[in-house]
Parts: C-alpha cells; structure tokens; sequence
C-alpha cells in the first residue's frame, strides 16, 4: 500500500509541481504526518522532492523532473485495458491516440500483467448502442469540441425532436456527455440549463466571446440536474392499470421509468399465481395513455376515466381506419 502511495504522490507532483500536504493527505486519505513521512521516503530514494512551509507552502517537485512509471497493479492495467472497445474515443477523434497509448502502457507494463491486459482487450467488449437503435447520422463533434476546450460560446443552429423547423441559439457550453451511445451537448441558454443532441445540431460556430457558466456549476453538477429532470419528469395523470402476466416482462423492460410503486411479484395478492398484475402509472399527459395500446388486450386501465376514455377513442380510430378498407 505505501508503494502505491508515495507513486500516487509521484504522479500528482509530476502534474502539477506542488500540491498543499493536506490536499495530498485528503486525496490518499491519510494524515498530513504520513504525507511527510511519504515525502521523506522519496527524498531519500532520490526524488528531488521537499515540503515548503508556510501559507503558500506544499509539496514541491523539482521543475522537469520526470521518471518512468511502470508501477501499474494487474487491476489498474486491465482496467485501461477496457478503455479500448469505448466508442467515445473514435467520437472525439481520439481513436488513434487511445490506441497508441495503449502501445506504450503494454510496452512499459511489468512482464507479468502484459497477458492479464491483452486478455482483457479480447474478452471485454463495451457495446454502447442499445439495441435496435434506429441508425443516426455520423456525428462532428469537432466544433463543439473546440468551443468546450475554448471557454467559448457557440453559435447553434438545432431541430428539435419531431420538428421540421431549425431555430437558433447562443449557448454557453459546460462540456460533452456519451449516453447509451448518444453525444449531447451540456450548456446553457440564457442562463438555463439545457441538454442538445450532437446529431440534432445542424450548424456550430465557436465565438469569440468567453463562456458565461452559472458561479459554481461545472458539467458534473448541470449533468446531475438535467439527467435528473429528465428521469423525473412531472407527473401529470396518475393510472392505475391491471396487466396480464404474460406481458409483465416487456413491460417492465420498456416502461419501469413510469411506475409509481414497486414492480409487482410473480405471485398474487393471496400468495398464488394470479392472471392479472395491478401497477400503478405516472404519465405526463392523458394523451401518453395510448402506448398502452401496444399491449391490446392484455391491460385494461381500471382509473381514471379521462384514460379509459382515450383509450377508447383510439381503439374506435383504429377500427375506423381500418373497416374503410373493407371490400
């Protein structure tokens, strides 16, 4: 453990130069006196380290002093070795230097954790796409990119979902977030968050003004809060269904995320298998009750009637539809 340690220290110096002795004590999750007697242990080993005292003080490294790491445990090294079959490196046109770098990692690797890596790269395959994903077009995230590492806003021009029409916007960007394979864009718009889909941005223009985010908010925070608004939207029409077993599986598969109390068990209310399974929807609108539709026969929405009753309008539409087609 203190091998690991006084390397994790090594490392950090070698970043940054100097690091406060608490910040170093906080990150490894010792005391302050171990940090020093870590940084001791360098010194003497020949690192050209020291502690600086004072209020301006820290852990200082030598100026371009750089060593070698090859200190990497089994884990660490087949851990990296996963980073390979992510698609998010090809997206950002980082796929060749995650490859090269990966060269040097295995070159500089202990003999001993070189088959443990290579074996992790052939047997773990990180798939991204959900399945049958409709295709999307090929995503540039090249200027959004730029703009992200800039510090600068960007000019959008953006569909949204479902639209024809392209509107403009001036955001003020936080960073790039993957999700199930899908690049969105984290940024705001007139000091509000919002999330964009890279493959709904038509046209992107760094500007040269300097980004304006909100005091205190970084992409982690602004992607906390947006993921959480859209996992938890508000509901507006509460249901109450019953389903047939048969189905339960799918639906559950496909809209857990609606479900206002836990999944029902395999088993009845008495203990025993029952045909039917009660569960209780939240929907965003009565008009979002059609999905249900889906499963024809096999649900029946018991309250409230404003649901039953679209249900039962588009079932007449349906049929319409369809007996226009007769003879």
């Amino acid at each position: 453990m203190k091998a690991d340690r006084l390397l994790s220290i090594l490392l950090l110096l070698q970043t940054r130069g100097q690091v406060p002795a608490a910040e170093l004590a906080e990150r490894l999750e010792v005391s302050v006196r171990t940090v020093y007697r870590d940084v001791e242990a360098l010194s003497a080993a020949g690192v050209p380290v020291w502690a600086e005292r004072g209020r301006h003080g820290g852990i200082r490294l030598l100026a371009g002093y750089r060593t070698d790491v090859t200190g990497l445990t089994s884990d660490e090294a087949r851990a990296l070795f996963v980073l390979a079959a992510d698609g998010a490196h090809r997206a950002l046109g980082l796929g060749g230097a995650i490859d090269s770098a990966l060269r040097k990692v295995m070159a500089a690797l202990p003999a001993p954790h070189r088959p443990a890596a290579e074996r992790t790269s052939e047997r773990v395959l990180v798939d991204p796409a959900r399945w049958r994903a409709p295709d999307s077009r090929e995503v540039d995230l090249g200027e959004l990119q730029r703009a992200v590492f800039a510090d600068r806003r960007l000019a959008l021009r953006y569909r949204h979902s479902g639209s024809r029409e392209q509107v403009e916007y001036t955001v003020d960007p936080y960073g790039l977030v993957s999700k199930a394979g899908v690049w969105y864009l984290v940024a705001d718009v007139d000091g509000a968050p919002k999330l964009l889909r890279a493959d709904r941005v038509q046209a992107a223009r760094t500007l040269p003004e300097p980004v304006r985010r909100r005091a205190g908010q970084g992409l982690a925070e602004v992607w906390a809060g947006l993921r959480e608004y859209v996992e938890r939207r508000p509901v507006e029409v509460r249901a109450r269904i019953r389903l047939r077993r048969r189905s339960l599986d799918m639906f559950l598969r496909i809209h857990q995320g609606l479900l206002l109390s836990p999944p029902p068990g395999p088993c009845g209310k008495a203990g025993e298998p029952g045909e039917w399974a009660e569960l209780e929807l939240g929907l965003a609108s009565v008009r979002a009750a059609r999905l249900l539709l889906t499963y024809g026969a096999d649900v029946e929405v018991l309250e409230p009637e404003p649901v039953r009753a679209e249900l039962a309008a588009a079932a007449r539409e349906v049929l319409a539809l369809y007996a226009s087609h007769r003879g």
